[in-house]
């Protein structure tokens, strides 16, 4: 159901996450949003490592939001990682930036962004761009198959004699 897809938003500015937040609620856009605030943490969240580990906590998104200007890995660096995953190949990934440069455009798509969209200045646009995003994306868009790779058992610990 389109209601229950999960949102993975990648975003460092903890202004940008208050103003999704808050756009989303006021579309009535009720979708489970996950926030991660760099790129490392969005890979760890996507390979399910660290506190991610637990996938009925932290589900596989169907649809990303990407920042692109993030510290440590940026979101270029988290796109080229995705689309090298077998397993997260398809997802998809709509870069949410503030940059408008041509440049940055042209190297999310050739690195698989399957959109880029330009963060609007107020809120009303926001709003807009929220229900666009959501009606697109998860209502008419077919999601595709992701998957985590499997993990090895754990070894039990031995006790100590």
């Amino acid at each position: 159901m389109a209601d229950q897809a999960v949102i993975l938003l990648a975003e460092d500015r903890e202004d940008d996450i208050l103003l999704i937040r808050k756009a989303f609620k006021k579309a009535f856009i009720n979708n489970p949003l996950f926030v991660v605030r760099d790129g490392e943490e969005a890979i760890a969240y996507l390979k399910g490592e660290g506190k991610y580990f637990n996938r009925d906590e932290f589900p596989l998104p169907d649809l990303l939001l990407l920042d692109i200007k993030m510290p440590g890995v940026d979101g270029f660096g988290v796109l080229k990682w995705i689309r090298q995953q077998p397993s997260l190949s398809s997802l998809r990934v709509v870069v949410l930036t503030s940059s408008e440069d041509i440049q940055d455009v042209n190297i999310a798509y050739r690195l698989g962004a399957n959109s880029f969209m330009v963060k609007p200045l107020d809120f009303e646009n926001f709003l807009e761009m929220s229900r666009f995003l959501t009606s697109y994306w998860l209502q008419m868009s077919k999601t595709p198959e992701t998957s985590r790779p499997a993990r090895r058992p754990q070894k039990p610990k031995e006790e100590n004699r």
